[in-house]
């Protein structure tokens, strides 16, 4: 088998995992109950946010809230700080995608 298979939590509790490390690309999935958030970070490589179930609710820079659907990709440029909730009613689960992987990337700014 040429292929690696990764796995990750089917749950509609909080979780914040990594699924991928390589060399090339950082792949973490996350879930947000509603009213809950991802604690506010700096995106610290190129990272793009598939959500596939939910909506997600993102402020970049301490900007107005965009909502980005079920079935969008959103793109977020390095060293950003981000503020990611769940101002929805239904589960939110993303999957974020970092390219390269942010061990290779410079410092980014404090918040």
């Amino acid at each position: 088998m040429l292929e690696t298979e990764y796995t990750y939590s089917r749950t509609d509790a909080f979780v914040m995992e990594k699924i991928i490390d390589a060399e090339y690309v950082n792949i973490n999935h996350i879930v947000v109950a509603p009213g809950e958030a991802v604690p506010t970070h700096v995106s610290n490589s190129w990272v793009h946010q598939i959500v596939v179930r939910g909506t997600l609710s993102l402020s970049l820079e301490d900007g107005e809230f965009n909502h980005h659907p079920a079935g969008s990709v959103v793109a977020v440029p390095f060293n950003l700080k981000m503020i990611i909730q769940n101002q929805g009613s239904e589960t939110l689960e993303f999957f974020v995608v970092k390219a390269p992987n942010p061990r290779t990337m410079s410092e980014t700014k404090k918040i």
